[in-house]
């Protein structure tokens, strides 16, 4: 059954890597569609929080979570916008800032609440600050970290994915954004 479990919830997660990339690659006005970003987060977040809430979910009670967490983001971007940008900032950044402390440091585990909440502090005013270019990067980011952990390489492969795929979603973002101001 875990094993049942695991195998859906990592197919959700490499479904959910698929929507980043698509998310990354919208071609105009990605600021107004950010929302999707605040969703997708919250998603990746719902399939994370799942096995903490119940021990052994089922794939469904696991999605369900997942969903609704990003209807929920989705929804705050909507109505509360510069609250959701925090949010969404604080979020990505703590997933961002474990996942380079877990790729970097060894026993990062015993300081991982510290990271989690540096990094989203860091991550929700970089957000509020410098929004629309920090919303390409920190969405470049996460999504190229989303694919790179669906698929199986190893360390020295996935570093280079995650770069590449970084540096892809930077500059198409990048581009829609200056054709956006032009």
């Amino acid at each position: 059954m875990a094993n049942h479990s695991s195998s859906c919830v990592q197919a959700s997660v490499e479904d959910h890597s698929k929507f980043m990339l698509a998310t990354q690659l919208l071609p105009q006005h990605f600021q107004q569609l950010f929302w999707l970003c605040v969703a997708a987060v919250g998603f990746a977040a719902g399939v994370e929080i799942a096995p903490h809430l119940v021990h052994e979910p089922s794939p469904l009670l696991a999605l369900a979570v997942a969903l609704v967490l990003g209807l929920i983001g989705a929804l705050l971007a909507l109505f509360l916008q510069k609250i959701a940008i925090a949010i969404l900032g604080f979020l990505a950044g703590g997933k961002l800032a474990g996942a380079i402390a877990a790729a970097f440091f060894v026993h990062y585990a015993q300081y991982s609440t510290f990271i989690f909440l540096a990094g989203g502090v860091i991550g929700a005013i970089l957000l509020l600050v410098l929004f629309d270019w920090a919303l390409i990067v920190v969405s470049s980011l996460i999504g190229a970290h989303l694919i790179q952990s669906a698929i199986v390489l190893p360390p020295s492969g996935s570093t280079i994915v995650f770069i590449a795929l970084t540096i892809i979603g930077i500059l198409i973002q990048a581009a829609s954004l200056r054709r956006s101001q032009i």
